[in-house]
């Protein structure tokens, strides 16, 4: 059992909290019952199960333990205070997991027929990049899109909002050619732009079978270049004195408005 905060591999994961030590390594850090069950579902590369078994006294926490055995996944075993210097929840659960990376490469992809896209421009904060891929989790997208210099999906925050989604939304990396590009490939594909400022309510249009989301980020919304590879520009109406939602709200008023289309569209005789 570790029981030191100063060993070096703990360091090591701590600094996981950084996107430079994040990308470097390829991995990071995955911690509490929910996440970790999600990566196991998933088939994800756990390189090493942590644990304070002082902690998990939760009947399915032991169970991930005994698949990390037979899976062959080293397990770690941590002082309750080890732990705590890796955890971010207030009332740690007792299991992380030190995980690869898995992301999609746009350059090899393209949408399918039927199938229902989102993409972010720049968007900033982890904490609502992690809601949204839990709605697009929710709603069955196909993948999501982040464009430009977009925050990390894999920091803590994000991850944590994700509600391991993270394993289950295929998500790629983009700057404005490649997701040009690919575009150009997904021949059936059609691009929904969002702005408060377009004359058409997001409640008043059907919906193509194959749609991409395309959203801006939190201060600026879409820059012009990606307004220009829109097929049409929709607003969602308020009634109030406030001017904009918050992006994860946002995205998931879209996304179910998408979403129930398709399906009453499917329903249809």
């Amino acid at each position: 059992m570790i029981t030191s905060a100063a060993n070096e591999h703990i360091k090591t994961l701590r600094k996981l909290d950084q996107a430079k030590d994040r990308r470097a390594s390829g991995n990071f850090l995955a911690e509490g019952l929910k996440v970790v069950g999600q990566a196991f579902d998933s088939d994800a590369h756990i390189h090493e199960l942590l644990i304070a078994p002082e902690l998990l006294i939760s009947e399915y926490g032991r169970s991930l333990t005994e698949l990390a055995r037979e899976r062959d996944i080293p397990i770690l075993e941590l002082s309750p205070s080890v732990f705590a210097t890796l955890a971010r929840k207030e009332k740690p659960q007792g299991i992380a997991a030190l995980i690869a990376q898995n992301w999609s490469d746009i350059r090899t992809s393209s949408a399918q027929s039927g199938s229902f896209w989102v993409a972010l421009e720049s968007i900033q904060n982890p904490g609502n990049l992690g809601t949204i891929l839990r709605t697009c989790d929710a709603v069955g997208a196909s993948g999501l899109i982040l464009l430009d210099d977009s925050t990390d999906p894999y920091d803590p925050a994000a991850v944590k909002a994700s509600m391991g989604s993270i394993f289950t939304v295929p998500h790629f990396r983009a700057g404005f050619s490649d997701f040009a590009v690919f575009l150009e490939r997904s021949t059936d594909l059609v691009v929904i732009g969002t702005s408060d400022k377009a004359a058409t309510s997001a409640f008043e249009i059907a919906y193509p079978p194959t749609v991409l989301l395309l959203l801006g980020s939190e201060r600026q919304g879409l820059s012009d270049q990606y307004v220009s590879l829109c097929s049409q520009m929709l607003r969602i109406p308020m009634e109030g004195a406030c001017d904009s939602l918050n992006i994860s709200v946002a995205a998931g008023v879209m996304l179910y408005q998408i979403y129930q289309n398709r399906h009453l569209e499917r329903r249809l005789p």
